[in-house]
């Protein structure tokens, strides 16, 4: 196949490239990429000896890379040494100019370059096709009383979970918005908190998913049906994937986020697209699509072998 996806063994990295791809709308092969110890150093050059398994890495080379992260920059790199054109999320570390498209979020602050395109949050797979269709799937959901609100919930980074009265907190907060809550957990929450949020809406129409719990997971058809969204800022991938909607955000605060994250809500909050848990509801946005938005330039520069 003439495009290759680099897939990163980190879900939320892999997500980005694969995201883009599947939008495409072309064939393409996944390449799995197995790092060793070398793939810590921030190389300066096209290598691939950051690789534990290099047997994928054969010719005939493909037209078109498509790559997300820092240790598959690298990897991109040696790829268009041998023909191919190159589409890159995230920072790479070295050489942002030796890339066809480097893709970065605003929280960077990129500076201007031919190469770059600048957007809001994050590549992600999720499609408006797929969105508008989850909710017929969850009847049970769209009989909850409007306004519903959707509360999705992670936690602290590298943590062993949210406090679960903050988690409370939050899940009270979100109670008070509207006449039902459309509540999910992560990984992240921990099951301390997701109790402490179960014992938050008790009194409350609503419906809870827990991390984890048996049967299909409703987290789609929550964001379809939400009239307002609570979400906790500690996934980039996570509030871009809310943009998606209209819904007005609200972005809440799990405790323990770096600057990073921080940085992530303040920008979506000065853009004008959310507020913080708290605060006023943000006026009427547009559902963004950048997922969309960065297929369309790589057709325009004429990327797609």
């Amino acid at each position: 196949m003439r495009v290759w996806v680099l897939e990163d063994p980190r879900a939320g990295t892999a997500a980005q490239a694969l995201g883009i791809a599947e939008r495409l709308g072309v064939p393409f092969r996944r390449i799995p990429l197995r790092f060793g110890p070398w793939a810590k150093v921030v190389w300066p050059w096209p290598t691939l000896v950051g690789l534990a398994d290099r047997s994928e890495f054969a010719p005939p080379w493909p037209g078109l890379v498509i790559s997300s992260g820092r240790r598959a920059a690298p990897v991109s790199r040696w790829l268009r040494a041998r023909g191919a054109k190159t589409v890159h999320t995230m920072r790479p570390g070295f050489c942002a100019g030796d890339f066809d498209l480097l893709v970065i979020g605003s929280l960077d602050s990129p500076a201007p370059a031919g190469n770059l395109m600048v957007i809001q949050g994050a590549a992600h797979r999720l499609t408006p096709e797929a969105l508008a269709a989850a909710a017929a799937g969850f009847p049970e959901l769209a009989a909850l009383p409007s306004p519903r609100v959707a509360l999705v919930l992670g936690g602290p980074v590298r943590s062993e979970g949210m406090d679960a009265e903050v988690a409370a907190r939050i899940a009270r907060r979100a109670a008070g918005l509207g006449a039902s809550v459309l509540a999910t957990t992560s990984r992240r929450t921990g099951v301390t908190a997701a109790e402490a949020v179960a014992n938050a809406l008790s009194d409350v129409p609503h419906h809870l998913h827990r991390w984890g719990a048996a049967g299909r997971n409703p987290y789609l058809a929550m964001l379809a049906l939400a009239d307002i969204l609570v979400v906790t800022g500690d996934s980039t991938s996570m509030l871009s994937e809310v943009l998606m909607t209209r819904a007005p955000l609200l972005i809440a605060d799990p405790g323990g986020l770096g600057p990073r994250h921080r940085g992530l809500t303040e920008g979506l909050v000065r853009a004008g697209m959310a507020a913080r848990l708290g605060d006023r509801l943000p006026s009427p946005r547009p559902a963004l699509d950048e997922t969309s938005r960065i297929v369309a330039e790589i057709r325009a520069r004429g990327l797609v072998p």
